[in-house]
């Protein structure tokens, strides 16, 4: 089992700056290896057989790959001195990042999802880099080892489990500071409950009035962070739209535009984690719909899609369930708000209608408490007896 675990880092002024120049280092490396790439890829786009016979083929150089890219870094070292004061994993890490970057545009994501074309980091767009091992017991009460950075100060303000070991650290430039993210891992794996002997189970619909409603009747109210704060947004966006490029005004301007947007997301993500605790903590299965949230982005509701975060949420409460070896299950979503929850029958309804009321079986609920029913009914393989229903 594998963790996150982000702390704030107290840094001195000559480690701050330390840690820009690596990244700015970093950035130039990442830009080469990538033009590298580029270049060999723009030369050898059509097949040899393609070209007219009394055309001359110049000597094919082998395809850059992760293993070449990485061969070259000794001599990168001699060539530059200067990149010798950080450390060798974190410049392969460096051409893992360009490799995976390059390998996502040509073939895809595991999916087969292809991405976009990789850019070029500008100044400053290269914000963080990554130690893949530490030292042994790399944390020594409010300081933290880096390898060939030094002991940095942390605000180590939750412990690391006992069992957990530190695999790899990502130090990040943000908004509003520096942060390290520590990936820990425990070899133990939590026992799975299976489904057939969960004794408390329970399907949630995701929605934009209530941000989820679950099939007993009760409801979670949707916070619209974003919303709330879009007017100091759009006060602080006019003020960096009306300053100098370039300027210190602007870059002020830029720096609060950044940590109110970071605050949003910040709040955001801790009411996710909120309401994924107190979900598990008292069911021991958790049904959702498998919704096309990339879908629903692209449609009049994008912005309250967005705002309220169902992909987050979704990835921490299936994360948070197999840590604790509970059960999320994604249902399809087809009919779910149709068919009564309590007969199967298919009562049609347009998105206006809120109130589901079956002419069959005679059960009337709120839409979305039907819809949590049936979701609910799907995960487990049979109807779920509640209590949530209209007189």
């Amino acid at each position: 089992m594998r963790a996150a675990y982000q702390y704030r880092l107290r840094l001195s002024k000559k480690q701050t700056a330390e840690l820009d120049r690596w990244l700015e280092m970093l950035r130039c490396q990442y830009n080469y290896l990538l033009a590298d790439r580029f270049n060999w890829y723009e030369e050898n786009r059509c097949s040899s057989n393609a070209c007219p016979l009394i055309c001359h083929l110049p000597e094919l150089r082998d395809n850059p790959d992760y293993f070449s890219q990485k061969r070259t870094l000794p001599q990168l070292k001699k060539d530059r001195p200067w990149y010798t004061d950080i450390h060798a994993h974190v410049l392969q890490d460096c051409v893992k990042r360009v490799d995976l970057a390059f390998k996502r545009y040509l073939k895809g994501d595991s999916k087969g999802k292809k991405n976009g074309r990789p850019r070029f980091k500008g100044k400053g767009r290269y914000r963080s880099l990554t130690f893949p091992s530490l030292g042994k017991d790399p944390i020594k009460g409010n300081l933290l080892k880096l390898p060939k950075f030094g002991w940095v100060k942390i605000v180590y303000h939750r412990p690391i489990p006992d069992g957990f070991k530190i695999k790899t650290a990502t130090v990040t430039r943000k908004a509003d500071g520096i942060y390290v993210t520590l990936s820990i891992q425990d070899d133990t794996i939590p026992q799975t409950i299976p489904v057939d002997e969960v004794s408390n189970p329970v399907g949630i619909d995701m929605g934009l009035k209530s941000f989820l409603i679950k099939s007993d009747g009760s409801e979670v109210e949707i916070p619209q962070y974003y919303r709330k704060a879009q007017k100091l947004l759009k006060k602080i966006q006019k003020t960096v739209s009306r300053s100098k490029k370039g300027s210190n005004n602007r870059k002020k301007a830029v720096a609060k535009l950044g940590k109110a947007h970071k605050k949003v997301a910040d709040t955001r993500k801790d009411f996710h984690f909120k309401t994924a605790k107190n979900l598990l903590d008292n069911h021991d299965l958790v049904a959702h719909e498998k919704l096309n949230i990339k879908g629903l982005a692209r449609t009049i509701m994008a912005k309250s899609v967005l705002d309220a975060g169902w992909g987050q949420f979704l990835s921490i409460l299936a994360t948070k369930a197999l840590n604790a070896g509970l059960l999320t299950v994604p249902v399809n979503p087809r009919n779910t708000s149709q068919n009564c929850s309590n007969c199967g029958k298919k009562v049609p309804k347009k998105l206006k209608d809120r109130i589901h009321s079956c002419p069959d079986c005679g059960y009337v609920a709120d839409r979305d408490i039907n819809a949590a029913r049936n979701i609910l009914n799907l995960a487990v393989g049979h109807p779920v007896s509640s209590s949530a229903a209209r007189s």
